[in-house]
């Protein structure tokens, strides 16, 4: 159970968490729990969630690179929150398949067939665990599939927000509310005595 409270009003007035609402259950299907828990900061979940938007649609990363950055990211930080939410917007939102999904979720970057993508993901992941360990080479690297300055900053920006949503799901531990498959195939490990790896009550993890 979430260490705050999950806020979920019966109408919500401010018309830029509308708009974040809105957008969120474009891509999601429906606003997921760790939304309403930052509901509890409402002024700053404005602003961070207006930033994560800047940063998923005004750079030059593509929206299904950024999913996969999220992806690898949250699971190598161990968060089964985030992880199944960019998998729920890699499937669902960008209707990409859920064999290639359940791939990636078990196997990784290993799955990665694409130069460029694979380039900006080992980038990321190195980042990651590693900031201060990123050489020139590594920098060059991502010039060479096609990055600007402009890009590279993105990239970095991107694995600072990504691992800042893996703290707060961690930390609070935000209830689940994701497909339990999502985190079966990724998080074996955490799957509870009882549950089954199949679908839950929201429709949209379909």
């Amino acid at each position: 159970m979430a260490r705050v409270a999950i806020i979920k009003p019966e109408s919500v007035e401010d018309p830029a968490i509308r708009e974040i609402f809105a957008w969120v259950t474009e891509v999601e299907g429906a606003v997921p729990n760790h939304f309403y828990l930052e509901m509890n900061f409402p002024e700053f979940l404005k602003v961070k969630l207006g930033a994560t938007q800047v940063l998923w649609q005004m750079g030059e990363l593509s929206l299904p690179e950024i999913q996969h950055i999220g992806i690898l990211v949250s699971q190598a930080n161990g968060c089964p929150y985030c992880t199944a939410a960019f998998y729920t917007i890699l499937n669902y939102g960008l209707q990409t398949a859920e064999d290639y999904v359940q791939e990636l979720v078990t196997n990784g970057i290993a799955t990665v067939e694409d130069a460029r993508l694979k380039t900006i993901l080992d980038f990321a992941l190195k980042v990651n665990v590693d900031a201060k360990g990123i050489s020139d080479a590594d920098t060059d690297s991502l010039r060479q599939v096609g990055l600007s300055d402009k890009g590279i900053v993105q990239l970095v920006h991107l694995v600072s927000d990504f691992a800042a949503y893996n703290r707060l799901n961690l930390a609070l531990d935000t209830d689940y509310d994701y497909r339990d498959m999502w985190r079966a195939f990724a998080f074996d490990w955490i799957q509870q005595p009882g549950e089954a790896a199949g679908d839950n009550s929201r429709g949209l993890r379909q």
